[in-house]
């Protein structure tokens, strides 16, 4: 079996691409003492991403806004949140908003 150098090298390069941004920050933070306030400000930072990829998701389309009368995604995704704040059931969330979004798209088109 030969080795192809040039695919090697490449494989190479990858992996260390992936891991020194994943490695790095945790050894520069477990070197040094974060304040309390960058640990306060960093527990909001999952939720505004999600919040924005949600958002942008339910309201664009390319580059547009979405109508709210032809969003069948945003309607859908009414009944999937009541679900999921009212049960915690990720099974039911899904299903809800599976089945929603099945309606929808046959009735809106």
């Amino acid at each position: 079996m030969e080795v192809r150098w040039d695919v090697f090298w490449i494989i190479i390069g990858s992996a260390l691409l992936t891991f020194i941004p994943r490695v790095l920050p945790l050894m520069l933070f477990s070197k040094i003492q974060i304040p309390v306030w960058l640990l306060r400000w960093l527990e909001y930072v999952p939720v505004a991403v999600m919040a924005a990829l949600i958002g942008q998701e339910l309201l664009m389309s390319g580059n547009q806004l979405v109508p709210l009368t032809q969003n069948a995604a945003l309607w859908a995704a009414l009944p999937t949140f009541v679900v999921a704040i009212w049960t915690r059931s990720l099974l039911g969330t899904v299903l809800v908003g599976i089945v929603a979004m099945m309606i929808l798209r046959y009735v809106i088109g």
